[in-house]
């Protein structure tokens, strides 16, 4: 049985959702992404596809998780946003060569492709080295390398967190210039 020509461009589009992800290293965008699902549903006239049951999304060092996740797309069958939602919802990727994996969590994880902007919602949180930010809403432009953390207008969090609570490690003492010596 051969599938429709409109469902198969759904579901080709629907896997280069993470290939523009500015958290990615090069090489990340040039591998195969796999989605793995417990079901799968597709409707191609809204230009929505999505898949239940441990959802798991790979591609190189890219890996997200959720309960529920939802590819949508605009008219020209672009991913425009991307939702996974899980108790928590999960996203890594290593953003280089030289750097540690960036670990995100929240109940709601959201990826838009125009602007690569991740919005973490209820319960969210990054982890990197160590350091950690956490709040009720946390957005990343990933483009210009921008965090911004705070309260969520939205009714439906689940955990109020009235401040933003972060945790930076020291930097290591091997990495500041001997004190000079006097003779």
């Amino acid at each position: 049985m051969r599938l429709p020509e409109p469902l198969i461009q759904l579901l080709g589009a629907s896997l280069l959702l993470a290939s523009a992800a500015a958290w990615a290293l090069p090489e990340d965008r040039n591998q195969p992404i796999r989605v793995q699902a417990d079901t799968a549903e597709l409707d191609d006239r809204q230009g929505v596809a999505v898949y239940r049951g441990d959802v798991v999304i790979t591609q190189g060092t890219l890996k997200i998780t959720g309960d529920t996740v939802t590819i949508t797309q605009d008219d020209n069958g672009e991913v425009e946003i991307f939702t996974a939602v899980g108790k928590p919802a999960y996203y890594e990727q290593k953003p280089s060569v030289d750097e540690p994996i960036v670990k995100a969590y929240g109940l709601t994880i959201q990826y838009f492709a125009d602007n690569e902007r991740i919005v973490l919602l209820d319960q969210a949180k990054v982890v990197q080295e160590g350091n950690t930010f956490e709040g009720e809403k946390i957005v990343y432009d990933t483009q210009r390398q921008i965090v911004n953390a705070g309260r969520a207008s939205d009714a439906d969090i689940t955990t109020p967190k009235p401040r933003v609570d972060m945790v930076i490690q020291p930097r290591s003492r091997d990495a500041e210039p001997p004190a000079e010596q006097t003779p």
